[in-house]
Formats: structure tokens, sequence, C-alpha cells
């Protein structure tokens, strides 16, 4: 079974820029400038977070959130 990590995530939706930060207790909090329209902003988080991470954007799903703010993403 592949090593899979889940990441906490804070999504910020019709920001001014796309940006990542993360909070105190390991939450990441993910700034995009997309509206949360026919999942236009999870398409703008994953491709956010696999540049900022460094990994392909097939590897990073959303396993939890997914028309919420606060999501739960597993990145294999």
């Amino acid at each position: 079974m592949p090593d899979l990590r889940k990441i906490n995530l804070r999504v910020i939706p019709r920001a001014k820029q796309n940006k990542i930060s993360v909070d105190d207790d390991g939450t990441y909090r993910v700034h995009i400038t997309a509206a949360p329209v026919d999942g236009a902003a999870n398409d703008a988080v994953i491709k956010a977070l696999a540049k900022h991470l460094g990994v392909a954007k097939s590897q990073i799903k959303i396993v939890r959130g997914a028309t919420a703010r606060d999501k739960v993403v597993e990145i294999a």
C-alpha cells in the first residue's frame, strides 16, 4: 500500500492572490483567486498545493470537504 499523508486545509476562495501559509497548528491556509463554482476552487487548490509541495496534481486527492472551506487532502 502506498505511503499516504493527510493534510488539513482551510481554503479562502476569491482571494486577491494565490498563496499558501501554514498555521501554528499545522493547518494549511490556501488563498485562491478562483470562485467556488463548479469545482473551480478545488481544482485551483490542487494545482497550488502540487506546486507548493513539489508533487504531481494526480497525487493529491480531496478526501473530505469537497464543498466546504475546511478540507482534508491525501497526498500519495
